[in-house]
């Protein structure tokens, strides 16, 4: 799926027909749920997407064709991180995950909770 005309998350998750992929994007929503306090979460782009009150997008996720997308749109966060996510596949924002089994959480949870931590700029 490359982009998803659900209207919620629910029906976005339920339309991931690999059950692996499903179990991964589902363990990342909650992440996003219990880290990101002050957020909403939103169907933009296509995608799930984390909004903090009174700002803009700062964290989305995506279920592609070749990998787990996750997007974090702070580049205040990435640069803070540099150093743990050297080696990952990234794009200009997104961290990339080919293989569900191997998603790192435990990144994933540490980058939420600086994300949270503060308004920053988006990128």
């Amino acid at each position: 799926m490359v982009q998803s005309d659900a209207r919620d998350v629910d029906a976005y998750l339920g339309e991931i027909e690999d059950e692996s992929r499903r179990a991964a994007m589902t363990r990342l929503r909650e992440l996003c749920r219990a880290e990101l306090t002050g957020f909403e979460e939103v169907m933009a782009y296509g995608m799930p997407g984390y909004v903090r009150a009174g700002g803009g997008q700062e964290i989305a996720l995506a279920d592609q064709k070749q990998y787990i997308s996750f997007y974090l749109m702070r580049t205040d966060v990435r640069e803070a991180f540099a150093a743990r996510l050297e080696g990952q596949n990234m794009g200009k924002g997104c961290l990339r995950f080919r293989n569900p089994a191997k998603v790192d959480y435990e990144l994933v949870r540490d980058l939420l909770r600086a994300t949270a931590k503060e308004p920053g700029q988006i990128c």
